[in-house]
């Protein structure tokens, strides 16, 4: 393999190989090579962070035994309320092809985790095992594998500085140095998770920034808050999953090292674009991307697929919309939908279908002349993007529904009736009678977790989702307790409304 990219993960380098290849003894070398003295294990917990257990190695058995047996961790506090004490011990077994030199700890060495129960089964309530479990069904029943990536929208909190270059409302899209000021930062995040995970698209600014934020919370008075994005490229479902998580691990860390505040809460500043978390689905057959046929336009399979988002949307939101600040941002005429639809191009829809490269490609031979050979893409890139789930989504959980999704879409006949059903061109809202016919999204925790409840068998099928895991996330839901909450803060007075919304929005800004 080739070894001269820069921000390659430094152990396929080292190795020589790819990281699906890496085996014990791989390790064993990185440990003696680069001085290691800790191997640190990472994994899913219920509130859909990143964990970690430190496992300091003082010998060649001992660092042996980690890496072939895991370690042995208490299922009942990482899982609390879900799994009975008595029952609470769980294996976390390291992935190999996962490992990565800790860009925070120079003596370690790190794994992403996948929990076994006492019998050597994967543990059927582990997020992280329930997305596994969904992308077997999808492989088994449709002989197609599901790629996906994500889009990580965070806000950047930092002190205010001497206001040179100011930066303006709502206008921050792509902007660059000096009117945006956290170029640095982005870029030291960009490296880390690149190498991480190889599967960093780009990253930019967003269209949000707030001078100084309004806010009773000492980590945001004060703030000067610029909106960033760093979008992956496709990867199988579950490695999308944990490239997200990973994703929020790093970009919270770089921030700290620089005595900054990252967050990816739905909103911080009512009129000010929030945090989404939209996420791309491709369908690949033998390493080539199905989305399109010959003609450009998209395949049966992909409109049966997004006739399956749409069966599911509105139970998603369980998944992806898990705080009472979610639906503040999802309101209409915004860039966040309320309404179950889909469209090409278009970001007023739930659904959008993006540009693909499908009917048009090697675009850099008609401004470079002098370009004579052609560039063969041996993969395609047409997705489609879900763009109602935010940066309160519970990302293994929000994957396996989706996966569950396309699987139902790829399986029923009546897929392609609500897709064609569902389709609409240009901006939805300014269409009266469109509107009124489209399905809704929730407009609330409360209302999503009562359509979670109704639907429950939609994910509890082939036992993918335990019966547990939606009582906990309903129950979740239900204490947010934001029934009528955006009916409530319309009557408010204007100062009041602000002071309650602020409230809302700056409540969970740490959530997931």
């Amino acid at each position: 393999m080739s070894t001269g990219y820069s921000l390659m993960n430094p152990l396929c380098k080292i190795l020589d190989k790819d990281s699906c290849d890496f085996i014990r003894s791989d390790f064993l070398k990185i440990i003696i090579e680069k001085q290691i003295e800790r191997i640190t294990f990472h994994y899913i917990g219920l509130d859909g962070k990143l964990k970690e257990l430190k496992l300091p190695i003082s010998n060649k058995l001992q660092a042996e035994r980690i890496l072939a047996e895991g370690e042995r961790v208490d299922g009942s506090s990482l899982f609390k309320g879900m799994v009975d004490t008595t029952l609470s011990d769980l294996y976390v077994v390291p992935l190999y092809k996962s490992a990565f030199l800790n860009p925070f700890d120079s003596g370690s060495l790190d794994f992403m985790c996948r929990y076994l129960n006492s019998k050597g089964e994967r543990a059927p309530f582990a997020p992280d095992n329930m997305l596994y479990q969904a992308n077997k069904l999808f492989k088994d029943n449709t002989s197609i594998d599901l790629y996906a990536l994500g889009e990580l929208e965070f806000f950047l909190l930092s002190d205010p500085q001497i206001n040179l270059y100011p930066s303006q409302k709502q206008r921050g899209y792509h902007a660059a140095a000096p009117f945006i000021k956290s170029g640095e930062i982005l870029n030291e995040m960009v490296r880390y998770i690149t190498q991480l995970t190889g599967a960093v698209k780009y990253a930019h600014s967003e269209v949000g920034f707030v001078e100084s934020v309004r806010s009773n919370i000492e980590e945001l008075k004060g703030k000067r808050a610029e909106q960033l994005e760093i979008e992956f490229l496709p990867t199988l479902v579950e490695d999308a999953a944990d490239n997200l998580i990973l994703g929020r691990w790093i970009i919270r860390n770089v921030a700290y090292r620089h005595g900054c505040v990252a967050t990816f809460t739905p909103k911080i500043e009512e009129g000010i674009a929030g945090n989404g978390l939209h996420i791309h689905i491709e369908l690949v057959k033998n390493g080539k991307n199905i989305m399109v046929n010959k003609d450009g336009n998209l395949s049966k399979e992909a409109r049966q697929m997004i006739g399956g988002l749409c069966k599911y949307a509105d139970s998603l939101t369980a998944f992806g919309n898990t705080v009472s600040s979610a639906y503040l941002r999802l309101v209409p005429n915004q860039e966040a939908p309320t309404r179950i639809c889909w469209s090409d191009l278009n970001r007023s829809a739930m659904i959008r279908v993006p540009l693909g490269w499908s009917k048009i490609s090697n675009l850099s031979t008609l401004l470079n002349t002098q370009q004579k050979e052609a560039f063969d893409d041996p993969e395609g890139r047409q997705t489609v993007e879900l763009r109602s789930p935010d940066g309160s989504a519970f990302v293994h959980l929000l994957i396996a529904g989706m996966t569950l999704a396309a699987e139902w879409g790829l399986t029923h006949s009546e897929s392609l009736e609500i897709s064609e059903r569902l389709y609409t061109t240009g901006n939805i809202f300014e269409d009266e009678k469109l509107v009124k016919k489209l399905p809704s999204l929730p407009g609330s925790c409360v209302e999503s977790a009562e359509i979670l409840l109704k639907n429950r068998n939609l994910y509890e099928r082939e036992n993918i989702f335990p019966q547990s895991v939606i009582n906990y996330m309903s129950t979740l839901l239900h204490k947010e307790n934001d029934s009528g909450m955006n009916a409530y803060l319309i009557d408010l007075p204007a100062d009041d409304r602000l002071y309650e919304t602020r409230k809302i929005m700056h409540k969970d800004i740490h959530r997931h």
